[in-house]
Parts: C-alpha cells; structure tokens; sequence
C-alpha cells in the first residue's frame, strides 16, 4: 500500500494567542517591478533609438536633395545666362543686317530711279537728257527734244511708270545753237513718289 504524506499540505499552525506564522516569500515565484522597469525603459530606449536612427537616415537624404537641387539650379542659372548672351549676339547680328540691308536698300533708290528715268528716255523718240539732279523729293533733269511734241510725250511716259506724284515742265526753248534742225531745250521736275492715278496704255 502506498502512503502519501500530506502534512507539507496543511495550513500552517497559528501560534499562542490565534495569531498565524508570517509566510515566507521565495524568491523566483514571480517577476520583480525592477526588471519590468528595467524591460520597458530598454524597450522604450531602443524604440527611441531606431526613431532617431530613421529622422538622422532622412535629415541625410533631404540634404542630399538639397544639394542636388542646389546644384541643378546652378546649373539651369549658368544655362540661362548663356542662352541670354547668345540671344544678345543673336539680335545685335540681326540689327547689324537690317542695318546693312536699309543701307543697300537706300542705295538701290537712286539706281533704280535712274534706270527707270533712262528707261523711259530710251521708250520715247526724239529726246534725250544732258543732267539729272535729285534733292530726296524731286527729280530735276534737263535735256533734248526735236520737238516740242516729243517733250510732251516724255512727261506722259513718265507719268505713266506710277513712281512720280507730278511731272511738270519747268522751262523749254529753242536751242539756236543747232542749225541743221529745230531742237528744243527742256527741264522737268518730276516729284517723286507712287502715283494713285496711273493709266496703263
């Protein structure tokens, strides 16, 4: 038969006087609040580390960014001020060229108003110009004619080219100086400028 002694089961016996025996505690039967301070400031501390660890990791990476666009912003300024030297260079060239150009234009004037005033002498018979002078606004030319008929065909001729406002005959007389035939001095003044009533034949 098998005993179990039970008396490390019994309620511990009060002393004299019905006071009970204080109760030893063993240590091990449970945890301390000084490790489960101690586990929660660890636990806090390396929470509060990695926290700090992650802003120090972004605090990097924006002043990287920073830097970058520090940089490309330099870069873009350098770019700008090129393309505005360029841009410069660019319009002064092409103010030297309309210059240049109004220049060979203002050349191309009087030539032109000569070709068309000798032109015109050629188309009419009988006539021909000894000078031509121009002050910018008028056209004065003398010549000569074999008649007086011919002198106004060559104002008609003109009139008809469109490039002068009026043709008028400023003097005309009969050259004695030539004796085989009757011969006519003339002078015009044409005023230069587009005709608005110009007949085409």
């Amino acid at each position: 038969m098998i005993r179990i002694n039970l008396s490390s089961l019994a309620p511990p016996k009060t002393r004299r006087g019905g006071k009970r025996a204080p109760s030893v505690s063993i240590p091990g039967e449970g945890p301390s609040t000084m490790a489960m301070a101690l586990i929660v400031f660890a636990l806090l501390g390396a929470g509060l580390f990695v926290w700090y660890y992650m802003l120090t990791q972004e605090t990097a990476r924006l002043q990287q960014e920073l830097q970058r666009a520090i940089a490309e912003n330099q870069r873009l300024a350098e770019v700008k001020a090129k393309y505005e030297a360029s841009k410069r260079k660019a319009d002064m060239f092409e103010r030297r060229l309309k210059v240049i150009a109004d220049l060979k234009e203002a050349q191309k004037g009087p030539v032109t108003m000569l070709d068309l005033v000798a032109s015109t002498v050629n188309k009419t018979d009988a006539v021909w110009l000894d000078s031509m002078t121009t002050d910018g606004k008028n056209l004065n030319f003398t010549g000569m004619a074999l008649s007086a008929d011919a002198v106004a065909d060559l104002m008609a001729n003109l009139r008809k080219t469109g490039k002068f406002k009026s043709v008028e005959i400023k003097e005309t007389s009969q050259d004695a100086s030539v004796k085989e035939v009757q011969a006519f001095k003339f002078e015009l003044i044409c005023e230069i400028g587009f005709s608005t009533n110009v007949k085409q034949s």
